[in-house]
């Protein structure tokens, strides 16, 4: 019997079991504890429960597909459709047609004839999916969107198992390295990113000839494609959104597809004349509006919670700029989500943030921008904020300053804007990234940014003055900037009239007006410098390979040895003393990243006092990398030639640890304060990484800058 007049599937899985035998109350027990989320660890528990019968969990997160053995005739098994719909309502898929037959279709639940092949495409391939991680860098994770999307791809196929394993998590290369020797997948799927190529290329060489198919993806993998198709001539490279991608590679694998049909990968061609062709066949990338949904599945999400991380989605996918230092195309043209369908989403993650209340209920969209420019983007973002305050869950996402003030529209919009900013903080939001990356319109220019730095003054403004707590990035050194330009950056990040206090009492048209007012802002001014508002404070651009960036450096004649593995270009800056401030500000950076993540991270799953003291020693942190950059240009200021001598390099690396130990002595004031108010398990991990952190010496680089900031 259904035990609620709203069955979970749970309640569902147990009816269908009861078909097949009558289970003890701890039997049942020991089913119902295990998470939906995780269907290998749910197959696992009902096999323990009903000996004698194979079982399949099958299917996406919320059409869920269980099959077992009824132990009668051969070929007859019970069919079971998790969230309760009737099977004739699910897409089934084409070997469905010939090598299924149910019973009965309008219900949930129905004995099946199933053929020898049926059986064979609902249990292969076996398909392991592998995120790779450096926690030396970032010690506290994130839910792993890459693989927990292809997981979801791969599942709505109706084929083949899936298992997901995440460096992040505790998994080491040796821990993936056993698994793929006990599992023996027909399917191995890599994501990598930037500072993982030496990780990728350790696990690709233990298991190039081991695995039948390898799939790579990740906007490093994409970079290097020539790179590692030469070193691995039987490697598939996903170029795009992966989805589309694994759906096939699976349909290849069963011989449904050749190779060539195959959308969005790069692989090597046939030998000619005795060397290897990389002919990287341009088939193309499925746009990601042609996406069925952007959502994932959960396996990881409880070992994530568990491991401090934080919960991560998409409601949007792809950006609707061009950025000249971003190579766009493995990203994919901007496409929005449905908002109709988060509910369903949201009440996954409901039942795992429940198992974990010392996490806070926030959620993640990492979104590179949430709003977009279709016709309907004010109602979608607004339904997108309604749904999440429903589900009573804050969250955070990331959009660009023109959804704020943009000179090309009149005041009714601006208005129209302000109203919606208002909306989602109502709703739940808690922060909103804005990658503004510099106020310098020269700088603004040159990176095709697409808005001028009149216009991000104004959007800084309006969007705190209406209330809305945000994050910006900016990049403070690129390569072509002359002395002036880093003046102005400066200047432009110690701003005290940017920031201004939050006014709820005024109308959405009192705050347009105003801000657009001197006097308003002078008035209204909270007097902190804007660098206390920017994200990661003394980022220097990378040349990315690809990169229309890149080509204007290379053009300049100062770009030198293609690095691949790190998916970028070696350049020299044309000031060279702006260089070596630039080469002091990534090791500053980089000595104390490890630190300011934890921070960063720890503030993302804390709310209240905790958080409010987390974010305060972030600050510490900024107001030490603003001195650095302060004193570094009047170091560089006081001769007239570009050069950077013995002499000026020396006294730039004296006032780098000058200024490490002024701030070692401030954290170490700081960090007991912030501690005295943590949970234990946020603690322990602060108190660590500041012990490693304060024990540090030397100056080293890692390598882990993300020039997008994201």
């Amino acid at each position: 019997m259904l035990t609620s007049d709203v069955p979970t599937s749970h309640d569902l899985l147990l009816h269908a079991i009861g078909r097949l035998a009558t289970l003890h109350p701890d039997q049942q027990q020991a089913v119902r504890a295990v998470p939906r989320t995780r269907p290998a660890a749910l197959r696992d528990a009902i096999a323990g429960v009903l000996p004698g019968h194979d079982v399949v969990i099958t299917g996406t997160l919320e059409r869920r597909l269980l099959a077992i053995t009824t132990g009668q005739q051969p070929g007859t098994w019970l069919l079971a459709d998790l969230s309760g719909q009737p099977h004739s309502t699910r897409t089934w898929p084409d070997w469905a047609a010939t090598h299924l037959r149910l019973h009965t279709g309008d219900t949930f639940i129905s004995y099946a004839d199933l053929t020898p092949e049926a059986v064979t495409r609902l249990t292969r391939p076996r398909v392991l999916l592998v995120a790779l991680y450096r926690p030396e860098y970032f010690p506290l994770p994130r839910f792993p969107l890459a693989i927990s999307d292809l997981a979801r791809a791969a599942r709505s196929t109706l084929s083949g198992e899936v298992t997901l394993m995440d460096m992040q998590l505790g998994v080491t290369l040796d821990t993936i390295l056993e698994t793929v020797g006990e599992q023996a997948p027909d399917i191995l799927g890599v994501s990598a990113t930037f500072g993982q190529h030496e990780l990728m290329t350790r696990l690709l060489d233990q298991v190039q000839h081991r695995v039948p198919l390898v799939l790579a993806g990740g906007s490093l993998t994409v970079r290097n494609e020539a790179l590692l198709l030469e070193r691995y001539p039987r490697l598939l490279i996903a170029r795009g959104a992966g989805e589309p991608t694994i759906r096939d590679v699976i349909a290849h694998w069963h011989g449904d597809l050749e190779r060539e049909q195959i959308r969005g990968i790069g692989y090597v061609g046939a030998p000619r004349g005795g060397a290897v062709v990389l002919t990287r066949r341009r088939t193309a990338t499925l746009p990601n509006r042609d996406a069925d949904d952007f959502f994932p599945e959960l396996d990881l999400l409880g070992s994530t919670f568990e491991h401090q991380g934080v919960a991560q989605l998409e409601t949007t996918r792809g950006c609707t700029s061009n950025c000249s230092f971003c190579p766009r195309g493995h990203k994919g043209t901007w496409a929005g989500g449905a908002p109709a369908q988060l509910p369903w989403m949201l009440a996954a993650l409901d039942e795992e943030f429940r198992r974990h209340p010392e996490i806070s209920r926030t959620v993640y969209l990492v979104d590179e921008e949430a709003i977009g420019r279709d016709h309907d983007a004010v109602p979608r973002v607004l339904a997108i904020a309604a749904e999440m305050a429903k589900a009573s869950f804050q969250w955070e996402t990331s959009c660009r300053i023109d959804q704020v003030a943009h000179p090309g529209h009149d005041r009714d919009w601006h208005i129209e804007r302000a109203h919606m900013w208002r909306r989602p903080v109502r709703d739940g939001l808690r922060s909103c990234l804005f990658g503004v990356e510099s106020g310098v319109q020269g700088i603004l220019e040159r990176f095709n940014k697409e808005t001028d730095a009149d216009q991000n003054a104004l959007g800084i403004q309006t969007l705190s003055a209406l209330g809305v707590p945000t994050r910006y990035t900016y990049i403070t050194f690129d390569h072509l900037m002359p002395l002036g330009e880093l003046r102005a950056t400066h200047a432009f990040l110690g701003r005290t009239d940017l920031l201004l206090r939050p006014l709820p009492h005024l109308t959405a048209e009192q705050i347009v007006d105003g801000v657009r007012d001197p006097r308003f802002v002078a008035e209204h001014s909270t007097g902190r410098p804007f660098y206390t508002g920017v994200s990661y404070m003394l980022v220097s651009m990378e040349c990315l390979i690809g990169a229309a960036y890149t080509r204007k450096v290379h053009a300049a004649g100062l770009t030198g040895t293609v690095r691949p593995s790190m998916g970028r270009v070696d350049a020299t800056f044309a000031d060279l003393r702006i260089g070596a401030c630039s080469e002091r500000a990534q090791l500053w950076v980089d000595r104390n990243f490890a630190l300011d993540y934890t921070l960063k991270s720890l503030e993302k799953i804390l709310d209240g006092e905790p958080r409010r003291r987390v974010r305060a020693a972030r600050v510490v942190i900024k107001d030490a990398a603003f001195a650095v950059l302060t004193r570094m240009i009047g170091i560089i200021g006081r001769g007239t030639a570009p050069a950077a001598g013995p002499h000026l390099t020396a006294e730039l690396d004296a006032m780098l640890e000058e200024a490490f130990q002024q701030l070692r002595a401030r954290i170490g004031d700081n960090v007991p304060q912030v501690l005295a108010v943590l949970p234990p398990q946020a603690a322990h991990r602060l108190r660590y990484e500041h012990g490693r952190w304060a024990a540090s010496a030397g100056w080293q680089l890692i390598n882990a800058a993300d020039p997008c900031g994201t």
